[in-house]
């Protein structure tokens, strides 16, 4: 079981990397922008049953791999990195001037749950977290590494309901603002942007 302190780490930085809009968030977002909070809520419920597959996977595999190489740890680190840079400077770059309003197709909720279920397996910023960033808070002197995986995994579970359920309250309330503002999509990247350069920055200093 990771310590305290590690424990504190891991969640702040987890919150700073989910608040970033990916895939997911701007699934939930347009889903709650286009039919309201409640669809919102289901694409979330959905999106958070595709992370149990990450999860899985990661305290399955990952944690085999990362405890026999030391190597294999250097490797997913830069990796991650390198997806990292590459996520925030396709941010900052990003020129999206379109000014028409985000439209979509009533889906039932059981679509809405089961698309927001695959948008999060196939979602690759959700795959890089698992394959770069946590295992940097897994330790041999806490226990198997396995369970620290779990343990991490569960956190991220709480921590994105948390916020991928801040998310569709807000955008649904702020529905008609969200559909038609080039103005804000654009602050989103450009914070988007800062924040994956931050983390990779952050990701480079770290050991194995």
């Amino acid at each position: 079981m990771p310590d305290i302190s590690t424990l504190t780490i891991f969640c702040v930085t987890t919150l700073g990397l989910l608040l970033v809009p990916g895939p997911a968030v701007l699934y939930i977002v347009t889903r709650s922008v286009s039919q309201g909070r409640a669809a919102g809520l289901i694409s979330v419920a959905g999106v958070h049953v595709g992370s149990l597959v990450h999860i899985g996977a990661a305290a399955l595999g990952i944690s085999a791999l990362l405890s026999a190489s030391a190597t294999a740890f250097t490797v997913v680190k830069y990796v991650g990195v390198a997806y990292l840079l590459w996520l925030g400077v396709r941010k900052l770059m990003h020129r999206g001037d379109s000014e028409e309003p985000i439209e979509l197709r009533v889906q039932s909720k059981r679509r809405l749950f089961w698309e927001g279920f695959v948008v999060n397996v196939l979602n690759p910023k959700t795959a890089i977290f698992f394959l770069a960033f946590l295992p940097q808070f897994t330790r041999p002197e806490f226990g198997p590494i396995g369970q620290q995986i779990l343990v991490l995994g569960v956190l991220w579970l709480v921590l994105g309901m948390v916020s991928d359920g801040t998310y569709a309250m807000l955008s649904s309330a702020l529905a008609d603002r969200v559909r038609g503002s080039a103005r804000t999509r654009r602050r989103l990247d450009v914070g988007s942007g800062i924040v994956y350069l931050g983390l990779a920055a952050w990701l480079t200093t770290e050991k194995a």
